[in-house]
């Protein structure tokens, strides 16, 4: 399984920001400092105020004006990109960078609303399974 902790400046938006791209809160895992999206049944995104983020490092949190990490996560089509890609405009967070089409792979990245940037990809099944672009 896979946890991506990240902290956040309004709990309740970010909430509202992931289910807004069609994911689920798990209240099992959830409270008034944190909350746990799930992404799939091996993904989970953990969501933290930032008084809850301190208590897992002695670093200063980044700042929305830096980047340390790019969070890439594959879809199961083209089409899934771009529902999540603009669900995530919609809801307020910012496409970053205009989307990008090799035949083979396609993908477009958003920045949330808290400064984190994601990147959704889709790639041919064949291109996969086969070591190279289609083509």
């Amino acid at each position: 399984m896979v946890f991506i902790n990240l902290p956040v400046a309004d709990l309740e938006r970010a909430k509202a920001f992931h289910e807004a791209l069609g994911y689920s809160i798990n209240p099992a895992f959830s409270d008034d400092t944190a909350a746990c999206v799930v992404v799939s049944d091996t993904i989970f995104v953990m969501i933290l105020t930032a008084a809850k983020f301190t208590q897992f490092t002695d670093k200063a949190i980044a700042d929305v004006d830096t980047i340390e990490v790019i969070t890439s996560l594959s879809a199961a089509s083209k089409d899934e990109v771009h529902r999540i890609v603009d669900a995530a405009v919609a809801a307020g967070g910012t496409e970053d960078r205009p989307g990008m089409d090799l035949g083979f792979m396609y993908q477009r990245s958003f920045t949330d609303p808290d400064g984190h940037r994601w990147e959704y990809v889709w790639m041919d099944p064949q291109a996969v399974q086969d070591g190279r672009p289609a083509q």
